[in-house]
């Protein structure tokens, strides 16, 4: 004191923050850095102060789902949050549920710097999945939660204001990434039952807000792992057998089913292609696993499993005939799944076909024959499954009355022409089967229903199938499933045609100027035709009628 009152006072000042500044790093260095060491959370740089956690997480891209690094730095300075790594706006909002959440959890943002990184920096972040993750990290940086977090789990779910935890899309391919990193995964309540279908040895645990997660760490409130669940499949209600008459048309859906091929119906308004289309699930065999695991990732991914609960049922879809090529193939801001996509191992309907766009119709092509959707942007590309099987219907003309018998077309050729040149020519090369469906006559409409149903005609698809199968596994591919998806390399080792069948393909070939691609499909067709009739080779019957179906519909037998 003596030494101080010589001093002058601003002298004397300085020397009393010295020596504070003195007492302050014994503290840090004697309580403060042992106790962050104790926690595990790093010290940056071995800067006095900064710490550093890190949680995984994934990117979205296409059905894939990337590893990404949640870095989360407290640093002295002044009290901010930034968000860095190329976030959406999305992701940028974050800032705001993450501090509301963790407030409603009785934890206060620490009164400093906080700075978030999602790495790699040059992957696009997008979607509220990354909430959760970025409140974890401040919690582990804060001590709230054991630092070894991040390396154990994968992280997902959206924070509410609350604190509790909402439901986000992707849920299903987070936990197969989870499963391939050794990892468990951390997801909201509501997405619990769709993450356990990735497997019984994942970890999983899906907490309804942050403080049942901290309860969990902390021994006060285990956390159950969830079951996977599934929706009910109810009874089939549409049946073939309330379709009366239009055995012809029964007979190609049949074959449309047991080989997966595409089919075009054509005919008058009310003559019945919609209800044969709706009926076709009906007919299909039950989906595989692995088949049943491909849609259900989809539909994670499109946001489809709101329940958390799969679907067991084969997708049909049916956009309208006004859907964008964005909605249709996929795309968008974000390049979500498109219909085509979501149909993926079932069916799109396209009813009124020529009323979609052109350009829209011709984007089906690439789609159609490799089974994906390619969808590309200036930085990156995005690939989603497509393997459908396509089914269309379309009038004959404009006013629908071309070619019935007491019912023609005013405007005759030019309206049926116009009309059917909206479908380009490569489009039709692609379709297998093209049916004429005439109107039913009232006699035949009062005749009492006597038409096969539907478990008839499955089990003859089914038992189709299974021949189709073992012949593919013969030749050593195992990932096709039926006649449809055989490329053209195995076209002419798996359906090889006796001598009668070879001569009529050839001359109707010739005659008809087949493309490559219509002469492998048509003899797909004629497989089909066969493994139905139990046999080994592709007789004349069997490829005449296989031609029959290509050459159908009269009225666009010209255009491909």
């Amino acid at each position: 004191m003596r030494r101080m009152r010589a001093l002058p006072r601003a002298v004397a000042g300085n020397y009393v923050r010295w020596q504070v500044k003195g007492v302050i790093k014994i503290i840090f260095r004697v309580i403060i850095a042992p106790a962050e060491e104790s926690t595990g959370n790093k010290v940056f740089g071995g800067v006095s102060g900064v710490v550093v956690s890190h949680i995984g997480t994934v990117a979205f891209s296409g059905v894939e789902a990337l590893p990404v690094d949640v870095q989360v730095m407290i640093a002295p300075g002044k009290m901010s949050m930034s968000i860095v790594g190329l976030p959406d706006k999305t992701v940028a909002e974050s800032r705001e549920r993450v501090q509301a959440a963790l407030h409603a959890a009785a934890l206060s943002m620490p009164v400093k710097k906080v700075t978030i990184n999602l790495a790699p920096a040059d992957l696009p972040k997008e979607g509220s999945h990354y909430d959760l993750p970025i409140a974890v990290g401040l919690m582990a940086a804060m001590g709230v939660l054991p630092p070894q977090i991040g390396e154990d789990y994968i992280i997902l779910g959206e924070l509410a204001l609350d604190g509790s935890i909402s439901q986000v899309n992707g849920v299903l391919p987070a936990a197969m990434t989870a499963i391939a990193m050794g990892k468990g995964l951390i997801c909201p309540a509501s997405c619990g039952s769709e993450a356990a279908w990735a497997g019984e040895e994942l970890d999983i645990l899906n907490p309804e807000n942050l403080l049942a997660l901290a309860n969990h760490f902390k021994g006060v409130q285990i956390l159950t792992r969830p079951r996977p669940l599934a929706r009910e499949v109810q009874a089939e209600p549409a049946d073939l057998a309330d379709i009366k008459g239009q055995e012809t048309a029964k007979r190609a859906l049949e074959v449309a089913a047991a080989g997966r091929h595409n089919i075009l119906f054509v005919g008058p308004p009310g003559a019945g292609k919609s209800m044969l289309a709706s009926r076709l699930p009906s007919i299909l065999p039950p989906l595989a696993a692995r088949e049943l695991l491909d849609i259900a990732i989809i539909n994670s991914i499109a946001g489809e499993n709101t329940d958390g609960m799969i679907s067991l049922k084969r997708p049909f879809r049916a956009p309208h005939h006004s859907a964008s090529c964005a909605a249709l193939i996929g795309g968008g801001l974000k390049a979500r799944p498109g219909e085509i996509s979501l149909a993926h191992n079932g069916v799109l309907f396209l009813d009124e076909l020529p009323e979609f766009s052109p350009r829209v119709l011709d984007s089906l092509r690439q789609p159609l024959e490799s089974g994906q959707c390619v969808i590309a942007r200036a930085n990156h590309h995005v690939t989603y499954p497509a393997a459908v099987q396509l089914v269309a219907a379309m009038n004959p003309c404009r006013c629908g009355m071309a070619g019935e018998d007491g019912r023609g077309c005013g405007r005759q050729p030019r309206c049926r022409a116009d009309y059917q040149a909206r479908i380009s020519g490569p489009l039709l090369d692609r379709i297998d089967l093209r049916i004429d469906v005439p109107a039913l006559t009232a006699a035949e409409l009062l005749q009492p229903a006597q038409a096969e149903s539907s478990a008839a005609v499955a089990a003859r698809v089914l038992a189709a199938r299974a021949r189709q199968k073992q012949r593919f596994i013969a030749l050593g591919t195992h990932n096709i499933i039926a006649n449809g998806d055989c490329p053209a390399a195995l076209v002419e080792k798996m359906a090889v045609p006796d001598k009668g069948g070879a001569e009529l393909l050839r001359n109707i070939s010739e005659k008809r100027h087949f493309s490559a691609r219509a002469y492998h499909r048509v003899l797909k067709v004629a497989r089909t035709i066969a493994d139905l009739d139990k046999a080994e080779i592709i007789s004349r019957k069997h490829l005449a009628e296989a031609l029959a179906y290509r050459l159908g519909s009269e009225n666009l037998a010209g255009s491909a």
